[in-house]
């Protein structure tokens, strides 16, 4: 359940570590706390932790780096805090499998928003249609258990990049909008960009398709977005 969800909370600055902590306390969730990468990945690799919460500028190992060690051996959700509008720290935290990035300085309740929305994710398979299992050019998905399997080889998914394939998998055929992908997954598309859809997409063609340069699966609308193929 989400409510019972542990949280590791990676930042250096001791404020921060309190805004965040008690809010996520009075939801219910355990948080864990961490002030710099060596310690967040020490910590991760020995508790059980449901989702990071990372900041981008640490000690000894900053956030990317942390981000990529972590995606290396977990399909954990990511959330990265940044304290810049840098267009170019979401993009490459999104190349390193971050799921979701934030940007200070930022509300509680978006935070809040954020958090809950990554762990109802994780936590629940999903029901598409009355259907546990969807099939489509080669590619298999078990939606109660979350698994994908290519040309019947599993393969790992992020948590984003598995909601982007289901839903468009449920609706094969179909465009979908960067703006409907994200509503989808979160609910909203406020305060995010689209080509944070974009990222992911890349990461899911890397993995699904034969030759990623030329999709055959995924496949791009111009100007308009995303569908699977019929």
């Amino acid at each position: 359940m989400p409510d019972a969800a542990t949280i590791l909370l990676v930042d250096d600055e001791d404020a921060v570590q309190k805004l965040l902590t008690y809010p996520l306390e009075r939801e219910g969730f355990r948080v864990m706390q961490a002030r710099d990468g060596e310690e967040a990945l020490q910590t991760f690799g020995t508790e059980r932790v449901d989702l990071v919460v990372l900041d981008l500028m640490l000690p000894k190992l900053d956030g990317l780096e942390v981000c990529r060690r972590l995606r290396a051996q977990s399909t954990v959700p990511i959330i990265m805090l940044t304290a810049r509008d840098d267009e170019l720290d979401k993009v490459v935290g999104l190349e390193l499998g971050a799921d979701d990035y934030i940007t200070k300085p930022f509300s509680i309740r978006e935070f809040r928003s954020r958090v809950r929305a990554l762990l109802r994710r994780a936590a629940v398979g999903g029901q598409a249609d009355g259907r546990d299992i969807i099939r489509a050019d080669g590619v298999v998905l078990d939606l109660a258990r979350r698994t994908v399997a290519v040309r019947d080889a599993p393969v790992e998914l992020t948590y984003v990049e598995f909601e982007i394939l289901r839903t468009l998998a449920t609706r094969p055929g179909r465009v979908m909008s960067r703006q409907a992908l994200l509503e989808a997954l979160w609910g909203d598309y406020a305060y995010r960009e689209p080509r944070t859809i974009d990222v992911h997409v890349r990461h899911l063609r890397e993995k699904l398709e034969i030759d990623p340069h030329d999709p055959e699966l995924i496949q791009t609308v111009r100007g308009v977005g995303y569908r699977l193929k019929g």
